[in-house]
């Protein structure tokens, strides 16, 4: 310190040293301390972050959407997958030749390493019917209730494959893990016992997919659809909802199967003194159980009719999902023992499928029954949208034949086993969901079914109806359609599954609408000159025996085309069936307007 400073200067230089270094002193401790809050900051930013992004979630639909039947989807979530169902469609009008319709495997197979498993809700064709083609190609673990995989069993020793595949049964209230997910079982009600709904537990959230279903307070087994778990789910959240559209256009609720049971109590009185045919489908366990009580109680035997019937019904029994008095129910080739009035015989074709027993019967070529105006006749089913000619047809028929017979639209003999509007809201006021996706329907049921979502208050944003093929992802925030994968129709046509294509089925329309004509001509290829022919043959055209001047003209339009044809154009054998091809069918065009196939053919001599 400089001594020739007064004291008063000497104090106050103190003072202002001792301020700055407080100062540098403070600066110092918040230069420290800065990163360090920065870092929290980051820290509880990142975690936060962490809070709201969850591992996204993908939902893949590869049927039915904007179609009826070949119901399966696919859920996916990091690396793993699992599907549920795995159905079949029936042909319609314009697939001639073709026995079923299965759903596109591309992707299944192209990720064959991730898939956990097979989940089913029921056992209806629409739900498991692909599934034997499908386990073709991979083999995972399917699980399902008793009775489903009963009947998936019965499918796999069709195609070989009993004993190959691990069945699981499970039941409701039960969970299977799928790799980072999670599937429970939940009971409902539907048209086939043993149905299920599933909530999947994902990182992302819970997802509940009905399945088939509708709600019936005095269902024949007595067990009544877990409204209960529904509504819990409802309260914990649920993400997403996945709910079955078929019947999303009919207003109110879907009848009790019971119902049913009281008309056929009608109707069987009314039918004393014939023999009672009811027609129905072969899964409709609980109706074939009412049928056998009227039966017991009429003092009747019961005969099944139709591959499948017989088949359900023997694995129904096998397994105690039917209850049958003793004695009752009789092997066909007994029936001749009994008078008319003693016998009840339960058959499929009650939509009037061409080969169906019922359709052999009303056409007379049944080998073991003939109808005759002895017999009371019961069509327990609704028409599938597609199928109302074809029972039209068979109603007509059996009429014909002098027997009475009853149909959906004259007597309460058919309730649906899908849940009308008044359900479908219900489900969604149970379950309360952030998200929504109708499924099971064609467009119009997929639209209606969103209508009604939203009079509920659900956001027109936050529903997706979706298009087989579509990736809808959600991560817990949002949900949307992010990319496309390989989808559509796979045609199953004898042994055959996806030889028939588009090409295929457009020749085989064409044959169908106008016929076939070939042309044969021989050439000898040594000295290239015609040496018979041309000859025509016609199928599906004309008969040629009634139109022998039309063939005459052509084999001499075909003539004149070879004739004028060079030594070397002869040598050219695409060229000379393009231009007989072509002639011929200007030539047919001219005279009859119609467009046959026409097929030429050159026989080397």
């Amino acid at each position: 310190m400089d001594n020739n400073q007064t004291r008063p200067q000497q104090d106050a230089k103190r003072r202002f040293f001792r301020r700055n270094d407080k100062n540098r002193s403070a600066q110092q401790t918040e230069k420290k301390q800065l990163p360090q809050q920065k870092n929290e900051g980051t820290k509880k930013q990142g975690k936060d972050s962490r809070e709201h992004k969850k591992t996204p979630v993908r939902i893949i639909p590869l049927g039915g959407l904007n179609e009826i039947g070949k119901n399966m989807t696919i859920i996916e979530c990091s690396n793993d997958i699992f599907i549920i169902d795995c159905g079949l469609a029936f042909p319609d009008a314009e697939m001639p030749g073709v026995d079923i319709v299965i759903p596109d495997f591309t992707y299944v197979e192209k990720n064959r390493e991730k898939i956990r498993g097979i989940v089913l809700t029921h056992g209806h064709e629409d739900h498991i019917g692909g599934l034997a083609y499908l386990l073709k190609k991979i083999n995972v673990p399917v699980y399902g209730t008793k009775l489903t995989l009963a009947l998936v069993d019965g499918k796999l020793k069709e195609h070989g494959l009993s004993g190959k595949v691990k069945l699981n049964v499970t039941e409701p209230r039960k969970t299977i893990k799928m790799g980072c997910m999670a599937v429970e079982f939940i009971k409902v009600n539907h048209s086939i016992p043993d149905s299920v709904g599933m909530a999947i537990h994902t990182p992302a959230g819970v997802i509940i997919h009905t399945g088939d279903f509708k709600v019936d307070y005095s269902p024949i087994n007595g067990e009544i659809i877990d409204l209960a778990r529904f509504g819990e789910l409802g309260n914990r959240g649920v993400l997403a909802l996945m709910a079955d559209s078929t019947n999303a256009e009919r207003p109110g609720s879907t009848p009790s199967e019971r119902m049913v049971g009281s008309s056929f109590e009608k109707l069987f009185a009314k039918g004393e003194g014939k023999r009672i045919i009811i027609a129905t489908f072969s899964s409709n366990i609980h109706r074939i159980q009412q049928i056998i009580n009227c039966a017991a109680r009429y003092g009747r035997k019961v005969a099944v009719f139709g591959r499948s019937m017989v088949n359900v019904v023997t694995t129904a029994i096998e397994i105690g999902y039917l209850d049958v008095p003793k004695g009752v129910l009789i092997d066909i080739d007994m029936m001749n023992r009994y008078s008319a009035h003693e016998i009840v015989l339960i058959t499929t074709g009650s939509q009037g499928e061409p080969m169906s027993a019922l359709t052999r019967m009303a056409m007379n070529d049944h080998k073991k029954v003939n109808i005759t105006p002895m017999d009371f006749i019961i069509i327990s089913a609704t028409p599938i949208p597609g199928n109302e000619k074809y029972v039209t047809k068979v109603v007509n028929e059996l009429m014909k034949s002098g027997a009475e017979v009853v149909y959906e639209a004259m007597y309460e003999v058919h309730v649906s086993g899908h849940a009308c509007q008044e359900e479908l809201k219900l489900m969604q006021a149970l379950t309360k969901p952030k998200f929504f996706i109708p499924v099971h329907g064609e467009y119009k049921h997929l639209k209606k079914h969103a209508e009604l979502a939203m009079q509920l208050g659900m956001p027109k944003e936050n529903i997706i109806i979706g298009e087989i093929g579509n990736v809808i992802e959600t991560d817990g925030t949002k949900i949307g359609v992010v990319s496309q994968v390989p989808a559509g129709k796979v045609l199953v046509d004898g042994l055959g599954v996806g030889d028939v294509g588009s090409i295929v089925l457009r020749d085989r329309k064409h044959l169908a609408q106008d016929g076939l004509i070939i042309i044969v001509v021989g050439i000898e290829r040594a000295s290239n000159t015609v040496v018979s022919g041309p000859d025509i043959i016609s199928r599906g055209f004309v008969y040629v025996r009634e139109a022998e001047e039309l063939i005459d003209s052509a084999k001499s339009i075909l003539g004149h085309t070879l004739d004028s044809c060079t030594s070397d154009e002869l040598r050219e054998w695409n060229y000379i069936k393009n231009r007989m091809r072509d002639d011929l069918s200007d030539y047919i065009y001219e005279k009859t307007k119609r467009s046959p196939m026409i097929l030429p053919i050159i026989m080397e001599i």
